[in-house]
């Protein structure tokens, strides 16, 4: 009964959204007024060091450009985010069923850019980023995954599906780039000539005469000579030339590509799930310096999209003992018994870390890790019941773990373990407070047996210790379901959830 249900309200969703966009705050179940509204006290801001990040000569400022935060996809903002003092949370639906808000990105005046998906498809929104009301939207073309669903009505389809759209980058400019599930790279621009902000198309590269079929973009990104990089889940990788627009590929065959990328100076770095690799420019083509083939284990593990890696690479230019710099790009595998944190030398690719994480058999990351200084935070997503939204219960395996290089950058250590439990949302750190911010799923004797209760969650960077939690919504609505968390400009936290987004602010 609960699938039917199910498929006639997506079938309903999808003929209203055909008509309108919905506006107002995400809907509150009853049980909502009985779940605590704060756990904790107000954390004492403790400022870590800034990121060591080098602005990208392409992106907008570090810190706004993407989902990561940067091309370094450190997961680390310099922006001081809520400390907990006297909260306030608002909320936007932005689809009768759905429109999780996936990636966001803040423009030179402070506004939000971001993309929002439902089961009819993607919309890339200019958001006010006090009110979250809608500026601009413009529709993106549909993805042969929601094609596929409408036939199925089998939602991994969708949500299984990183391409089109899910990951996209803010170029100088505040210009979004965007590859789309017509295999084009599309550049927008805010055009506001006009009574109204309207999206308008600055340039684009059509991709599909040089891709076979089935293979659509996963991501697109310059790299710090201006060349735009792009990736296909069936393993295709290439990039678009800055100087003659001219269009090279090759394909990773029998590999599957379903993470973003990152660039710096040094190179791309793209985790395919068998192997680490790094790209570069050789002779005019794309070409790997290094591949490292990782541990992917035997099966795809609950929580997982496929049988390999889920992060996406995070890369660290760490000072050593002797006053060199170690780069480093790290990972997860996809071992069976405990997944690993790998981390690579960038110029080697040799595998210098392994270090096992989380329980024995219950093991599994999916998000980007957190990266600073000489640290990596690990969050764990195992999920055996499941902790997407069509979930009754959705629920994860606790565990969130930081681990440090040594003075040398030969090995690591153990920080701190915590025992929360974030289902699902790509953490963030603030560098500028000292908080490390998780979205869990809470239940304790204080909340409703039938509540679906999430907090937005704060931890102690330095102890691990849970500084405070703050109620934000109940129910499915509420669930982040894969979506991140992004630290704005502002000071405030935004959480993507199923039926829109939420921010998070002090008072």
């Amino acid at each position: 009964m609960r699938q039917i249900l199910l498929k006639v309200l997506t079938f309903f969703s999808a003929i209203i959204m055909l008509f309108t966009s919905p506006c107002g705050a995400i809907r509150q179940p009853l049980a909502a007024k009985f779940c605590p509204a704060y756990y904790g006290a107000p954390a004492v801001s403790k400022p870590l060091a800034a990121t060591a990040v080098p602005q990208h000569p392409f992106l907008a400022p570090e810190g706004t450009n993407g989902m990561h935060g940067n091309s370094y996809n450190s997961g680390t903002y310099d922006y001081v985010g809520p400390l907990g003092v006297n909260p306030v949370v608002k909320s936007r639906s932005m689809n009768v069923f759905g429109g999780l808000v996936a990636t966001l990105m803040f423009d030179s005046k402070g506004r939000i850019m971001c993309i929002s998906g439902n089961v009819v498809g993607f919309r890339l929104l200019l958001l006010d980023a006090e009110t979250l009301e809608i500026l601009a939207e413009t529709r993106l073309p549909q993805r042969q995954s929601t094609r596929e669903f409408f036939k199925t009505f089998d939602f991994s389809k969708i949500s299984n599906d990183t391409s089109g759209g899910a990951y996209c980058h803010l170029l100088a400019g505040d210009r979004p780039i965007i590859g789309n599930s017509d295999n084009v790279i599309q550049i927008f621009y805010v055009d506001e000539s006009g009574k109204k902000p309207e999206w308008k198309i600055e340039k684009e590269y059509d991709l599909q005469p040089y891709l076979e079929d089935g293979a659509f973009i996963t991501d697109a990104i310059p790299d710090f000579d201006g060349n735009i990089w792009f990736v296909t889940r069936p393993g295709d990788v290439g990039f678009v030339d800055a100087q003659t627009g001219a269009v090279k590929v090759m394909r990773l065959e029998n590999e599957e590509i379903q993470n973003t990328l990152a660039v710096c100076a040094d190179g791309v770095y793209i985790v395919s799930d068998h192997a680490m690799y790094r790209f570069d420019i050789v002779d005019g083509k794309p070409a790997y310096t290094w591949r490292t083939a990782y541990d992917r284990g035997v099966a795809t593990k609950p929580g997982a999209i496929n049988q390999g890696s889920g992060t996406t690479p995070s890369l660290l230019d760490v000072p050593c003992s002797d006053g060199s710099i170690r780069k480093l790009c790290a990972i997860t595998d996809n071992a069976d018994e405990r997944v690993n944190l790998v981390v690579y030398d960038r110029e080697t690719g040799e595998a210098i870390v392994t270090e096992p994480l989380f329980a024995a058999g219950r093991s599994v990351s999916e998000n980007s890790l957190i990266a600073h200084g000489r640290s990596f935070i690990i969050e764990n997503n195992y999920s055996e019941s499941g902790a997407g939204f069509l979930e009754r219960n959705p629920t994860s395996e606790p565990g969130v773990t930081r681990i440090d290089m040594n003075a040398d950058c030969t090995g690591c250590e153990v920080v701190w373990e915590s025992e929360e439990a974030s289902a699902t949302v790509v953490p963030k750190l603030s560098a500028g407070n000292g908080l490390v911010y998780l979205y869990t799923r809470v239940q304790n004797k204080d909340i409703p047996k039938s509540a679906v209760a999430w907090y937005f969650t704060a931890v102690d960077f330095e102890t691990g210790e849970t500084v405070y939690k703050v109620f934000t919504g109940c129910g499915r609505n509420w669930n982040n379901s894969y979506g991140p968390i992004t630290i704005g400009p502002n000071g405030s936290a935004y959480v993507g959830v199923f039926n829109g987004l939420i921010s998070v602010s002090d008072s």
